[in-house]
């Protein structure tokens, strides 16, 4: 059976989809049959892997329009990896939340524990917000790991996702783990960025910091894994490939 992580914090902005896209490439370079489910109605993470709309995307399986093996496609140009899309022309996967998924809060556990015998590793890229879908997606998960930039407001955004989180688990009755923060954007020059690591840094968690990169955008504007695309013979920081291997090696524990 593989493991199922979530990406999300309620807020935007925080790289959600450009750490989990990047996890998932790792994961697929390290060898482990990997797929990334966009369980976001925007479907950023689908635009970044994928140059066409495939014929099916997540909510055709979810409300049984298709077989899971009919939606999961092979991303060319990484192998080992594999996605679940979702494109957000027609907004399906927003209009199913927001009507049927309210009688069927498991769905994404039930798919995850179907397909999750095929893939080693599965990623999750949600979109902000705590909405019926986010919650279905967290229960589906074995952990969650939280995103934020090094800002106050982003420090707030985690301790309210924190009480939140107990409140799904005490709900739903979630076993989810909750263990790990990435602060994306870091620039250990700033001395605001360096007090918010120290006040994330508290003993409660597991914090990564990934530094400014901008190899990330020029990959995603590209439809490239950003550990395969080089600017002008330039690539990931340093800093960067270290972050993401540290951060792979610590999930998948």
């Amino acid at each position: 059976m593989g493991k199922t992580v979530a990406f999300h914090l309620q807020k935007g902005g925080v790289g959600k989809t450009t750490i989990s896209g990047a996890l998932a490439c790792e994961s697929a370079h390290q060898g482990f049959s990997t797929l990334l489910i966009d369980v976001d109605p925007q479907g950023n993470a689908s635009s970044w892997f994928l140059k066409n709309t495939p014929e099916f995307e997540l909510s055709d399986v979810i409300q049984g329009k298709c077989f899971p093996s009919d939606a999961i496609v092979s991303i060319p140009s990484v192998k080992n990896l594999y996605i679940l899309p979702t494109f957000g022309i027609g907004g399906t996967l927003k209009n199913y939340s927001e009507t049927k998924l309210a009688e069927e809060p498991y769905v994404l556990q039930d798919l995850v524990k179907e397909i999750s015998k095929d893939f080693k590793h599965i990623i999750m890229d949600l979109s902000p917000g705590l909405g019926r879908l986010e919650r279905s997606a967290l229960i589906a998960c074995d952990e969650v790991v939280t995103p934020m930039t090094p800002e106050v407001f982003s420090l707030d955004g985690l301790e309210i996702f924190i009480d939140e989180l107990a409140k799904i688990k005490k709900n739903l009755r979630s076993s989810v783990e909750h263990s790990c923060v990435v602060i994306n954007s870091y620039d250990e020059r700033i001395k605001q960025h360096r007090e918010i690591f120290s006040a994330a840094d508290n003993g409660n968690f597991k914090v990564f910091r990934i530094p400014v990169d901008p190899v990330f955008r020029k990959s995603q504007e590209a439809g490239r894994a950003p550990q395969d695309y080089k600017d002008r013979g330039r690539g990931l920081k340093e800093k960067t490939i270290v972050a993401l291997k540290e951060l792979d090696a610590v999930i998948w524990r």
